[in-house]
């Protein structure tokens, strides 16, 4: 079939006078442009009478076909010519302005979907919004347009801004869109002024500078006087909102003129100004925290004051909580006549407040010790409003405290702005506010806090949302004050039972599990005499919760009974304990029980094994029966029996039983919980009393041989670790099996480049076991580890692990020390240059140097000398194990090589950086005590080395400095802190440097002398010397991970010029030509990069003493560097402050302005027939980076305040190139 002929069948279908035909038609057409694009586009007047035929079907009297032709002008507007699109507009708004309402409607929703649709990047994108723009822009304009035609003009162009904001603020587009909109302000219709409010905001961010001030003195700072018309008013208060949702920065010059006005128009007399003044403040406080700050007491006074507004209340002004509560419950029948509550909008004035104070707790946690002394009280007053939703308002604000209390309350609380929210009182009250903290204060309104709570959770009518907000502020009490709540033990008993005697339902299920998560909290939080009275009123309850078919329900209910174990423990007699045990031993004996629900019941019989042995030990193990089974999921039972091997005196029978089960679930082939069973094997084989068994280690190594392979090197280490107890505790059963099963193999294993770390770690500790249970195998280990090394490809062989290894062997064996030392040093000795011998000579060099740690070699003086000769070895390999054997050969002996050493770095320039590495080899493994005696004679010579001019010479100095800086701090600190001056600023680098090496001491007497001068260290940031500044700023990430009690405070002093430095600075970009080529060096990379990671690690160490505000606007420099990987950095940035619930809110006020560098990058650069595999790998991989960081940020809630990073969104899920990546890691 033609695609003529196609096309010709379809406009004949959508003429038909039936109406299933025409729908079908459209149906068939769209099918065939997604399948196939090309199977419209060829002959032009085919397309155009095809297109005419669509749009006569949007005038069509049938709405399903009408939709339908919307939807497939949806399709079309893709892939049409530019004439063609300009049809499809004309003919939409000439629908749009005409008398038939419903015409109107279905044109209107038409030209949203095809702005809706319309290609970021293609080729008819810029003349359809050339074409668009001025049509819709002259609608507005018109004074007859009818206003349901306004609104959805002004949708049309509000997806037109948002989509292709550069194309809509053109200057040379007629009309301009603010002198358009601006007049419908003052329309008479409220959804007019709404939708213009709206789209006028969206535009402010791309308008320019002259006609936003136009904006800002005609139509906003006029009408927030204190005489306005009370109508203009609202709209420009809702509009100065919106304004500050999007951008504002646009409003920064005029700030100081629009708050006050808000703050005044607040306190005229008209409930829905009052409203909009309240959003409007709070949205100032989320969006410019800075720019509101010196208005914030007035900010804090309104929302303190109308949260109480309620005037059809007549009630008291305090305590009134409860009484409100009751009055409700009375009066709920009651026939009032003249006033209905449906008639009070004061609730939306309370609720305003509400989240007004919710805004100033969230971005000023240094006010918290002011917060709780003027906010918190407030909030506790309302916590019984008679509006359920003002009511959980207000304790979701006072969660939001609780959670800033928790992440802020133990950090020094900022004193000088306590003015913004109180004023100043006597001196001796102030002296005693330097003593308070948030926890004292809150600790002081717990009694209060929780009688008001529990007052509204306590009638039987309070419905389940409200009583699961309740446990949940509850919780987040506990988790702050844990123990807080001793004396309401009564009514909390009582408000569990109530809500645990009944069965969860679909609606209540979330509440029961709120309520027990909460009970296990209070438990594991409290001291047993504070509960024990209430255990019969709650213990009933639990235990029907864990008989319930809800496998959640269930679940939490055994948790909560683990938590009252641990808490009572040890429980002598109880008959819960006992009905609690029949509960879980029924559900283990279930084979179709729940996964969670059997976890959480093994969990409760090893708590009742370690916590109620008297209970359990009369039930004659049954239900091991049940815990200890070879199919479905034993996970959870590998875990009882380890806890309970740990923890309890078990018997022989009970451990060889276990054991058993171990080994039959090792011969599974899924690799799934494997390091639990060796863990757990572990704990067995050392719990037997009366030693292992003889007959175990033949029957066992066999079933562990498989795990002795470098195919899974944390498997590897675990099979180790168990190989090395039995050696330990059956050597005489042991060794002869791991001789014959498993030696050949890890003679392989030793010299694997994979073997690291852990594994490393339990191969040492298995040949000192293996030798120690055999002395007379040391003589055959040594030579088979060398020989397996030496057989091994080159590329394959780890020659330090093998050195290790031998090196361990003769420390736990040092009858063979001798004999190794002579022949390996025989093998130094040797002159071949032969590539075959090369790799003999390193691990000859390597071992002698793992010996001379341990062995004084004084006696064999002609081994050292040999070690020297190699410092001119030709060979790379050879020169770097030569000095780490003279270095670690001068350990066994500093008095008589330490001097040789330090003689050859002086004399010979050739061999310095060699003789420092050996000098950093003494200085990394000499004891405290060995250093202290040599600290004096190596820290002038490396002072003077490190004034060489590479880097790698200077860097091996440092970390020497370093050392031996911690091992005498009072002596060598304030050498390294007078030289921080020092006119060569290599020296400067090499005392920063050194200072980056101390940072990892955790000695606290080395802390207090830090404290004073780390400053100076740190100042070099602002150094003149590039490489100085980039080794400062390292030296403050360290510092900021390792230290950060210490430069807290000192932030504020430290970030601007952090920041300074993450700017692009062109004086530092250099071009170098290579070949026909010139390419672009950024010499400053190295410090941007290192101040970027700082960055993210004050993310992590210090988040408190961060100003978000100010973090946020240089964020938006590292998603849009010229450089990857800081963009990489940027993206993991972003990822960061969307999984915290405190930065997520200041970061959803953002996103907007994150979307274009965001979009870009996804895009990429456009591939050429220049472009290389690598730069499309790398451009990969960045797009990768991005979707991560951007399906991170997801997941904020901005509730509709990114319009643009939705669609950004939208698209990306729908991107035919990357589209499925990005939803899999969205997780739909």
């Amino acid at each position: 079939m033609t695609k003529t002929y196609l096309m010709n069948s379809l406009i004949e279908k959508m003429q038909s006078p039936d109406q299933d035909f025409r729908f079908m038609g459209l149906n068939d057409l769209m099918s065939e442009i997604k399948q196939d694009p090309a199977s419209f586009i060829g002959d032009e007047p085919t397309e155009t009478k095809v297109l005419k035929q669509v749009l006569s079907l949007v005038e069509d009297r049938i709405s399903e076909v009408k939709n339908q032709a919307v939807k497939c002008l949806g399709q079309l507007i893709k892939i049409i010519r530019e004439t063609q699109m300009e049809l499809v507009v004309d003919s939409l708004i000439n629908f749009s302005v005409g008398k038939d309402d419903e015409l109107r409607d279905i044109s209107g929703l038409a030209l949203k979907t095809i702005t809706s649709e319309l290609p970021l990047e293609g080729k008819i994108t810029p003349r359809a919004c050339a074409k668009l723009a001025p049509k819709l822009l002259q609608q507005v304009s018109n004074t007859e347009t009818p206003p349901e035609t306004l609104i959805e003009t002004l949708s049309t162009l509000s997806i037109l801004i948002t989509r292709f904001p550069a194309h809509v603020s053109d200057p040379a587009l007629t009309p301009h869109p603010l002198p358009a909109i601006a007049p419908l302000l003052s329309h008479s219709r409220p959804a007019v002024r709404k939708r213009a409010i709206l789209t006028l905001s969206q535009y402010v961010p791309v308008a320019p500078p002259a006609l936003v001030n136009d904006l800002l003195q005609n139509h906003i700072l006029p009408f927030l006087a204190s005489n306005a018309n009370l109508e203009k008013q609202r709209t420009t208060v809702h509009l100065v909102a919106a304004i500050i949702r999007q951008a504002p920065q646009q409003l920064t010059s005029v700030y100081n003129d629009i708050i006050p006005g808000v703050i005044k128009a607040v306190q005229r007399d008209d409930d829905e100004l009052r409203e909009g003044c309240l959003q409007a403040l709070e949205t100032l406080l989320l969006r410019s925290p800075t720019e509101a700050a010196p208005f914030l007491s007035s900010i804090v006074q309104i929302g303190s004051q109308f949260i109480k507004y309620d005037p059809n209340y007549a009630g008291p002004d305090d305590g009134e909580d409860e009484e409100m509560a009751d009055a409700d419950d009375d009066d709920d029948d009651a026939d009032i006549d003249e006033y209905s509550d449906d008639e009070d909008t004061s609730y939306k004035i309370r609720r305003a407040s509400t989240k007004l104070l919710a805004a100033v707790i969230t971005t000023r946690p240094e006010l918290l010790t002011s917060l709780y002394k003027e906010v918190s009280p407030v909030l506790i007053s309302r916590f019984g409003d008679r509006e359920k939703t003002v009511r959980l308002e207000v304790w979701a604000t006072y969660g939001v405290l609780l959670n800033q209390t928790s992440m802020y309350g133990g950090l020094p609380q900022s004193q000088e702005n306590d003015s913004a929210i109180r004023k100043r009182k006597r001196d001796s009250e102030e002296r005693m506010d330097v003593e308070e903290s948030p926890h004292t204060l809150l600790r002081s309104q717990v009694s209060s806090l929780s009688k008001a709570l529990l007052q509204q959770l306590k009638s039987p009518k309070t419905p389940p949302p409200t009583l699961q907000a309740g446990f949940q502020l509850l919780y987040a009490l506990l988790g702050v004050l844990p123990g807080c709540l001793s004396n309401q033990i009564i009514p909390i008993a009582a408000i569990s039972q109530s809500v645990l005697i009944q069965s969860p339902a679909t609606s209540t299920s979330a509440l029961h599990l709120t309520c027990l998560s909460f009970i296990a909290l209070y438990f594991a939080t409290h001291a047993p005499g504070t509960f024990s009275m209430s255990l019969p009123t709650l213990t009933p309850v639990l235990l029907k919760s864990a008989g319930e078919k809800h496998p959640r329900v269930a679940s939490e209910a055994f948790r909560v009974f683990s938590a009252l174990l641990n808490a009572t423990r040890p429980v002598k007699n109880g008959e819960w304990a006992e009905r609690l045990y029949d509960q879980a031993f029924q559900r283990l004996s279930i084979h179709d029980t729940d996964a969670e629900v059997r976890g959480c019941a093994e969990d409760c019989i090893a708590d009742l094994w370690i916590c109620a042995p008297d209970v359990i030990k009369p039930k004659g193990g049954k239900e091991w029966q049940a815990i200890c089974r070879t199919t479905g999921n034993t996970g959870g039972a590998v875990r009882v029996v380890t806890k309970v091997a740990r923890d309890v005196e078990m018997s022989d029978d009970w451990v060889n039983c276990c054991v058993e089960w171990i080994m039959g679930l090792l011969k599974k082939s899924e690799r799934g919980g494997k390091p639990e069973i060796f863990i757990a094997l572990d704990t067995l084989l050392k719990r037997y009393s009366s030693g292992v068994p003889t007959d175990l280690p033949p029957t066992l190594i066999p079933q562990i041989k498989p795990y002795i392979s470098t195919t899974d090197i944390s498997l590897l280490s675990h099979a180790l670790t168990i190989i090395t107890v039995l050696l330990e505790l059956s050597p005489i059963a042991t060794f002869p099996e791991v001789e014959r099963e498993l030696l050949g193999d890890i003679y392989q294993i030793a010299h694997s480049p994979l073997v690291s770390g852990a594994a490393l770690d339990s191969l040492l500790m298995f040949f000192s076991l293996l030798v120690q249970a055999d002395s007379q195998i040391a003589t055959h280990v040594v030579p088979s580890l060398a020989t397996s090394a030496e057989k091994a490809n080159k590329s394959d062989a780890n020659l330090a692990n093998v050195a290790k290894c031998i090196g361990q062997v003769v420390q736990s064996a040092q009858g063979v020390a001798a004999g190794t030392i002579a022949v390996y040093s025989k093998y130094m000795k040797k002159s071949s240059k032969s590539k075959s011998a090369t790799s003999v000579v390193v691990l000859s060099l390597l071992i002698v140097g793992e010996l001379g740690r341990f062995i004084d070699m004084s006696k064999q003086q002609d081994t050292f000398s040999s070690t020297i000769e190699h410092f001119a070895a030709e060979e790379e390999e050879i020169r770097a194990a030569a000095a780490f054997a003279a270095g670690n050969i001068a350990i066994g002996n500093l008095h008589q090589f330490l001097p040789a050493i330090l003689r050859i770095a002086e004399s010979d320039p050739h061999k310095k950086l060699l003789s420092l590495h050996a000098l950093k080899e003494v200085v990394t493994h000499c004891s405290h005590g060995q250093l202290e005696g040599v600290a004096e004679q190596l820290w002038a010579p490396l002072f003077q080395y490190s004034e060489d001019a590479e880097d790698s010479t200077r860097n091996v100095a440092a970390a020497c400095l370093g050392k031996l800086t911690t091992t005498h701090p009072t002596r060598y600190l304030p050498q390294l802190h007078s030289r921080i001056h020092d006119e060569n600023p290599a020296a400067r680098a090499t005392v920063v440097s050194a200072i980056r090496h101390t940072l990892a001491e955790s000695s606290p007497s080395y802390d207090e002398l830090l404290a004073s001068l780390i400053m100076d260290f740190l100042d070099l940031i602002h150094d003149k010397d590039l490489n100085v500044r980039r080794l400062a700023l390292s030296a403050l990430n360290s510092a900021a991970r390792t230290k950060p009690h210490l430069i807290r405070d000192h932030l504020p002093t430290l970030l601007p010029s952090l920041y300074a430095e993450m700017k692009v600075n062109p004086d530092l970009i250099r071009t170098v030509q290579m070949g026909p080529w010139t390419h672009k060096v950024d010499d400053g990379l190295d410090a941007r990069k290192t101040a970027w990671e700082t960055l993210y690690t004050l993310l992590d160490t210090c988040l408190a003493k961060l100003d978000l505000s100010i973090f946020l606007s240089h964020l938006l420099a590292a998603i849009s560097d010229p450089s990857d990987e800081i963009k990489v950095i940027g993206h993991m940035l972003l990822a960061r402050l969307s999984a915290s619930p405190t930065t997520s809110i200041a970061l959803a006020q953002r996103l907007d302005e994150l979307t274009p560098c965001l979009e870009s990058t996804m895009r990429g650069t456009a591939v050429t027939k220049d472009t290389v595999k690598q730069d499309i790998e790398r451009a990969a991989e960045l797009r990768r980076s991005t979707m991560r960081a951007v399906a991170a940020l997801s997941k904020i809630d901005s509730a509709g305040s990114a319009p643009k990073f939705d669609a950004f969104v939208e698209e990306s899920r729908k991107n035919e190139q990357w589209g499925l990546e990005f939803r899999e890691l969205l997780g739909h």
